[in-house]
């Protein structure tokens, strides 16, 4: 009999936890990609070693359509160069000084039959590491490692932190004037 009585309380008071602790942890916001971020971080899969970043691949294409996903995410992407330009330079609300950078555009994939500029792709690179590449010929193969940093105007707005060149094609010859 005291076994029973002894029982029913423990049964009557789990009831009661268990309950309560339901209902908290209903009242409780879990953000998914915070808890993958840590276990990933916990078990080293996130970086190779210390201070070391790592780029995830996204297509040019994937990121002008859903810019918010790639916010404040590293990237990588390998494109064909298009040209240097001014594009994005000293706007307030996502601010790259057209004194340290230069923007840069790349072309479409999406586009065989003649070359469009992505303009949807705000992409800066520090004036200093441009003037290595100011060889290059609309259509060279670059492979561009960085970070995307606003979202200003529903764009994509990226600093570079790794430009490598991967293949030069020969600048084409203008055609001969006509008389």
């Amino acid at each position: 009999m005291k076994n029973s009585k002894l029982l029913t309380a423990i049964l009557i008071l789990a009831v009661i936890l268990g309950v309560n602790g339901i209902s908290t942890a209903e009242n409780v916001t879990i953000d998914p990609i915070k808890t993958i971020s840590a276990i990933n971080a916990a078990s080293g899969l996130k970086s190779a070693a210390a201070g070391t970043k790592v780029y995830e691949y996204a297509l040019p294409l994937a990121i002008v359509a859903n810019p918010r996903a790639y916010l404040g995410k590293n990237v990588k992407f390998k494109a064909k160069f298009d040209k240097f330009a001014t594009l994005g330079l000293d706007y307030k609300p996502a601010f790259r000084s057209s004194e340290k950078y230069i923007s840069f555009l790349i072309q479409r994939d999406d586009v065989r039959d003649h070359d469009i500029p992505l303009s949807e792709l705000k992409i800066f690179l520090t004036r200093t590491e441009a003037e290595k590449h100011i060889d290059l010929n609309s259509g060279d193969e670059i492979e561009v490692c960085g970070r995307v940093f606003s979202t200003a105007l529903g764009d994509a707005w990226m600093d570079v932190d790794k430009f490598t060149v991967l293949k030069t094609t020969p600048k084409t010859a203008e055609p001969a004037a006509v008389k």
